[in-house]
């Protein structure tokens, strides 16, 4: 079987008309949950990028697999999935972002960077060291938006329009990139990043079917930049959804009570924080960021329409599993804030999964069922058939096919989610943030470092919109206790054995 994984950036789980969104269209997310099954209680293992990648790829939570905070490489010793599946005869393909190696370089358009942080002159670019992770061809695309660079995605601007190159490496720092979380994007439609990412998957899919790879299965990872902020949607795409026809959310006018947490509310006030995470915002930059962000999500909608087409005109469709998820989701205007960060609140944990395999007799189907972004490595090899000493021996994930049989079938009865972030670490000023959630379908608890007698219960079925915290109410004083001591043995458990002991003689 050959397999697919479609990856994005910060996309939320209800931004698809799928999920019922009563604006936001995506016929082809759409078409790709009526032959699979979607998953309406997904969560990521973190909710920010690089520890939440490497946990999609390793099944292991942050604290195991090391990659804990932005800005910690994943230890090449620890094995991905796609190790597993480069060794067991796949090509293994990636195309766009793949975060799990820290770039710090300055970029110039003299240059062209890699996401090892290896920085050199255009003029004589090495080749990317493969396998890397586990991918045995790599097209890299890295940043946001419009945003974008790498190594392949500017051999393809060269070859097809070499003056956007210089435009993009104009506004390559942290500063200007930071400028606007929303911007009318100056490249066409046809150069942007998401272009890109779609004709080389297509262009992989078209090269596989004529016997390029050879005779083994292919595991292909296009992985869109996008809609991560800051938001450029572009040409028909930026004007598809109008600001002032969005809905505000349900809790957006809650930001008075969000500013009296005693968590949450101090780091709202810290300026280094604002233009990265936690952003409060006011209604016509909230407007503005999800219409562009609904056009953002249109692209890749129309990208994903593309790479099935091409599946199912090659004749690939019948033998290829597709998955659909991404690393975390976004605010967007929950309680008065957008961007994503370190709070209680389920707009950024709650991501979209949806899955498809060949022969699926639940095709169609929408569950409840709880899964979690570590779940997503064991769930790939066993579905191509590779079990039990085969698969790498520290993955704490689950496997989820009996779900994708049966819809009601329950594989866990809870997710954690680890959430660490380091700012300012080379100073006296640096700040430490730590917090763990627990869910659970009743509840959702989080906990914070630092805070032993405060926390934030929510009633995830009486209260969706989370503006009544529980924690105080003596008539949950039961289930605080209980679900106190869920989350302590949870976190025991996640907790990694790496490295390994060391056998002896």
């Amino acid at each position: 079987m050959n397999v697919i994984l479609i990856l994005t950036d910060q996309h939320r789980a209800d931004h698809m008309s799928c999920a019922g969104h009563p604006i936001l269209k995506t016929p082809n997310f759409d078409k790709l949950a009526s032959e699979g099954m979607r998953f309406s209680n997904a969560f990521c293992a973190n909710p920010i990028c690089m520890p939440n990648r490497a946990s999609i790829f390793t099944g292991m939570y942050p604290n195991a697999h090391g990659l804990r905070i932005s800005g910690i490489n994943l230890p090449t010793e620890v094995p991905t999935f796609t190790d597993t599946l480069l060794k067991n005869g796949y090509h293994t393909k990636v195309i766009g972002k793949i975060h799990l190696n820290w770039n710090v370089r300055p970029f110039s358009k003299k240059f062209k960077s890699c996401e090892s942080g290896v920085a050199w002159r255009s003029d004589n670019p090495p080749k990317m060291p493969v396998p890397y992770y586990g991918f045995k061809d790599v097209d890299l695309v890295l940043g946001h938006g419009d945003f974008c660079y790498g190594p392949n995605y500017f051999d393809w601007l060269e070859e097809k329009a070499p003056q956007y190159i210089e435009q993009i490496s104009k506004r390559m720092s942290l500063e200007k990139i930071l400028e606007n979380t929303v911007c009318r994007s100056e490249i066409p439609e046809e150069f942007y990043p998401t272009s890109y990412i779609t004709d080389r998957a297509t262009s992989f899919l078209e090269s596989y079917a004529n016997g390029d790879f050879g005779d083994g299965p292919f595991f292909l990872n296009p992985s869109y930049p996008d809609p991560h902020h800051p938001v450029s949607p572009p040409g028909k795409y930026f004007d598809l959804y109008k600001p002032d026809e969005i809905q505000l959310p349900e809790s957006y006018d809650d930001l008075e009570n969000v500013l009296k947490h005693k968590y949450l509310g101090p780091l709202l006030n810290i300026p280094m924080l604002r233009r990265m995470l936690l952003r409060i915002t006011d209604e016509a930059e909230v407007r503005q960021f999800i219409a562009a962000t609904y056009g953002s999500v249109a692209m890749i909608d129309d990208g994903i329409g593309q790479i099935l087409n091409t599946l199912d005109r090659l004749g690939l469709s019948e033998n290829t599993a597709i998955i659909y998820t991404t690393d975390h989701a976004e605010l967007m205007g929950d309680h008065g804030i957008i961007l994503k960060g370190p709070s209680p609140f389920i707009g950024i944990l709650n991501v979209p999964l949806i899955i498809k395999k060949p022969g699926m007799k639940a095709a169609g189907k929408v569950t409840d069922s709880l899964a979690s972004s570590i779940d997503i490595s064991k769930t790939i090899l066993n579905l191509v058939g590779i079990y039990g000493r085969k698969q790498p021996p520290n993955i704490q994930g689950v496997d989820l096919a009996p779900i994708l049989e049966d819809p009601t079938k329950e594989v866990r009865n809870c997710c954690l989610v680890e959430h660490d972030e380091e700012f300012g670490m080379s100073t006296t000023s640096g700040l430490k943030i730590r917090l763990r959630h627990l869910i659970t379908k009743e509840y959702k608890l989080t906990v914070y470092d630092g805070l032993r007698d405060y926390a934030d219960l929510f009633d995830r079925k009486n209260d969706p919109h989370e503006l009544n915290n529980l924690w105080f109410d003596e008539g949950y004083k039961e289930v605080r206790s209980e679900l106190m001591n869920q989350l302590f043995y949870e976190n025991l458990n996640a907790q990694g054995r790496f490295p390994g002991r060391q056998a002896i003689g």
